[in-house]
């Protein structure tokens, strides 16, 4: 079964946010296997705000704390792509996931949920395909590198995920094959 890890940047956190940027990767979560297909799009902002899309001051000024390597590479003009483009690109990518991973689907699902709504798009996932990350290493442990370059790049950071979910996958296997050995 395909697994598709999802993370995306934004200006905000309200479902009705401006998306700088979406990351996704397929995986197989039963391997250690790096990813097997990567999309990294950055959607249209003067679209988004033509569409009411909100910005967050807050979350404005958490972005000016970051490093110029990494607010340039959210909110970078010179590859901007029409939202109607984005959403299919994604759709596309999502059509064969049988789960669908994000590191609080309340956040990333429900905000690209809003864009496919506003735009009359039907979601490429079902609400049973969701998957939360963020409870997963919170039983298991959270195997991120919390140090790691080009964090807050939804494409490093979709990465880093599904990583960390086929190391917390591994050690859940190995538990429970030592526990059924007992």
């Amino acid at each position: 079964m395909t697994h598709v890890m999802i993370d995306i940047e934004t200006k905000g956190t309200r479902t009705d946010t401006t998306v700088l940027a979406i990351g996704a990767v397929k995986f197989d979560i039963h391997s250690n296997t790096g990813m097997a297909q990567e999309l990294y799009l950055h959607p249209d902002l003067e679209q988004q705000r033509l569409m009411q899309r909100t910005e967050d001051p807050a979350t404005m000024q958490w972005w000016d704390t970051q490093s110029e390597a990494v607010r340039y590479e959210a909110f970078r003009m010179d590859c901007r792509i029409p939202l109607e483009s984005a959403l299919d690109q994604l759709s596309e990518f999502c059509a064969d996931a049988g789960t669908v991973w994000a590191q609080g689907p309340q956040f990333d699902i429900s905000i690209l949920e809003s864009l496919y709504t506003s735009l009359g798009k039907r979601k490429p996932w079902r609400f049973n395909q969701i998957r939360d990350s963020r409870t997963l290493f919170g039983i298991l442990g959270d195997r991120r590198d919390k140090n790691a370059t080009g964090l807050h790049n939804a494409l490093e950071d979709a990465r880093s995920q599904a990583r960390a979910a086929q190391q917390a996958m591994a050690y859940l296997e190995e538990i429970t094959t030592a526990w059924t050995e007992i």
